[in-house]
């Protein structure tokens, strides 16, 4: 599986005389303005309840990795072989790389409820063409779907959470969520379908009616919308995406649509991928280095299953429950960088999330002892995670409110390439010995 899936947008919430529709869950202070979120579009502005964030973003990460252990039962209800069955999980990373960038696009000219609708549609009518598909081709376009519409609702929450203590309350979350699809998606599978298990992402319609109230109206769209750049890097990400599966032939793409693209933002430098953005040195740090870590993390989750049994002896039921308990306190544990996140400082975040990393790689490459082994999936989900939701708000910093939408988009595709490479890496290294 490779998706895991990552500042205040165009569209953040200001004032609004209607009260939120729940509470809001995330500890420390209020609404008060958090230092390493940046500036922010109004003096005081009334924030969506961390709650409903959370149930926006993160069912798409179960919903994600619920195929992980029934793909041969799906194989079969379908009638084809488990590699082919695959094509479920490829085309969803594919389909949340593509879809991020693309629904922040659409948040950031058309605001917060026209990209809540079409997510939900996107979303729903993805979950229906999963349950009643007999055929792999339309099960293939309803997980696609699904996940451009998940792409977009992530979004949107992302957009919304104006501190990098609320990101973490969403990325842990997120964390939290995709390490149990899918013991989740194996029991749906077992007691009702697996078409179920495909659906659990649907849970986040939930809270689009509670998020919506917090629209306001959009500014308007700032000149005709950049199709030419929206397409070329829809292009060079599904090149990306597909460099593990196909090299050569993914590279060359890449490369011919990148020089393409890189004339054209110099031809319209306040097109759909900005330049002044990636001019930016924090912003480019930022990405590139949650992209390192996202790509770790996945050779990790990948790998150290397949490592605990050989070097260690242990069987397939105690590594998957070692590896759980591994990633759930991962997860857990970055809130907590999260929440210390602006009294640390940029410098001493970086150089946690960068050594937490590297330790974490060269357990894994070195150690024999199963509980080590499980020290190194726990700090990479932690830098992963940590780093999704602290560096997103250090690169929208970056930006100016116009343009936080597409600042996310963007950070988040980088994230999400991570997790694309992180499987063939540790194929290459570890599953194809």
């Amino acid at each position: 599986m490779t998706t895991t899936t990552a500042a205040p947008a165009a569209a953040a919430p200001t004032r609004s005389s209607s009260p939120g529709p729940g509470p809001d869950l995330s500890p420390g202070p209020g609404p008060g303005p958090d230092p390493s979120a940046g500036p922010h579009p109004s003096p005081s502005p009334v924030r969506v309840p961390v709650f409903w964030l959370a149930l926006l973003a993160t069912p798409v990460a179960a919903g994600a990795n619920a195929p992980v252990l029934i793909l041969p039962d799906m194989a079969r209800s379908l009638g084809v072989a488990t590699s082919t069955a695959a094509w479920l999980v490829a085309s969803f990373a594919w389909a949340m790389a593509v879809g991020t960038p693309l629904l922040a696009g659409l948040l950031r000219r058309r605001g917060l409820r026209p990209a809540l609708r079409l997510g939900s549609a996107l979303l729903l009518g993805g979950t229906l063409l999963v349950a009643a598909s007999p055929w792999l081709p339309l099960t293939l376009l309803g997980r696609a779907a699904q996940a451009a519409g998940g792409a977009g609702l992530v979004a949107a929450a992302m957009s919304l959470a104006g501190s990098a203590r609320r990101m973490g309350v969403i990325s842990a979350g997120f964390g939290m969520l995709g390490a149990t699809g899918p013991l989740l998606g194996a029991q749906l599978s077992h007691t009702v379908s697996w078409r179920l298990s495909l659906s659990v992402s649907v849970i986040a319609l939930l809270a689009v009616p509670a998020v919506s109230r917090y629209a306001t109206a959009p500014a308007p769209g700032q000149g005709r919308l950049d199709a030419r750049g929206a397409a070329l890097l829809t292009v060079l990400a599904t090149a990306l995406v597909l460099l593990p599966r196909a090299p050569a032939a993914a590279l060359g793409s890449a490369a011919v649509v990148a020089v393409a693209l890189a004339l054209h933002v110099r031809r319209r430098p306040d097109g759909f991928v900005p330049l002044a953005l990636l001019r930016k040195p924090v912003f480019l740090g930022s990405a590139l280095l949650a992209l390192a870590l996202s790509g770790s993390y996945f050779t990790l989750l990948f790998a150290v299953p397949r490592l605990l049994s050989d070097r260690a002896g242990w069987d397939r039921g105690a590594a998957g429950a070692g590896q759980l308990v591994a990633l759930l306190t991962g997860s857990a544990l970055s809130w907590l960088l999260a929440a210390a996140s602006a009294r640390m400082g940029r410098t001493a975040v970086r150089a946690v999330l960068v050594g937490v990393g590297t330790t974490a790689a060269v357990l894994a490459a070195f150690a024999g002892w199963g509980p080590l082994l499980l020290a190194a999936t726990t700090g990479g989900v932690f830098a992963a995670t940590g780093a999704n939701a602290v560096l997103s708000m250090y690169a929208a910093s970056a930006a100016p409110d116009a343009q936080r939408p597409t600042t996310i988009g963007l950070f988040t595709l980088c994230y999400q390439l991570g997790g694309a490479f992180g499987p063939a890496v540790a194929t290459a290294l570890v599953l194809s010995a």
